[in-house]
């Protein structure tokens, strides 16, 4: 599975950015995918995800009302729109994909065995 993921930038606080996966020749709607990000000295962490076969999905508290996880199944692409960005969204952000179809969206990121190569957000004035 090849995940690709674009979209991000150096934007100031307060800005918007939609972030892209795509996954050419899979169906994303098969896999529970997620955005995790590595800010600069810390370790990776769970942002939002979507799950497999539905639109259940989960979100950590830092973007909760920040952020929407979306999925485009003809596109094969899974969206992530962030709002009001702050800078301490600054981050390298990645795509995972897990192929487990487990009854949740797992905040572990050990449980995505796909990643994408990341796309850098960086949030400041």
């Amino acid at each position: 599975v090849l995940l690709l993921e674009s979209g991000g930038g150096l934007v100031q606080p307060g800005a918007s950015l939609r972030l892209s996966c795509a996954a050419p020749g899979c169906s994303v709607s098969t896999m529970t995918m997620a955005w995790f990000r590595v800010a600069p000295g810390k370790e990776r962490e769970f942002v939002a995800g979507i799950k497999w076969g539905g639109d259940s999905t989960s979100y950590a508290d830092s973007v909760k009302g920040r952020s929407t996880i979306s999925r485009n199944n003809a596109e094969n692409t899974v969206y992530m729109q962030m709002n009001s960005l702050k800078p301490e969204d600054t981050a390298v952000y990645y795509c995972g994909a897990d192929t487990s179809r487990q009854r949740f969206v797992s905040r572990r990121s050990s449980y995505y065995v796909y990643w994408g190569q990341g796309t850098q957000v960086t949030v400041s004035s």
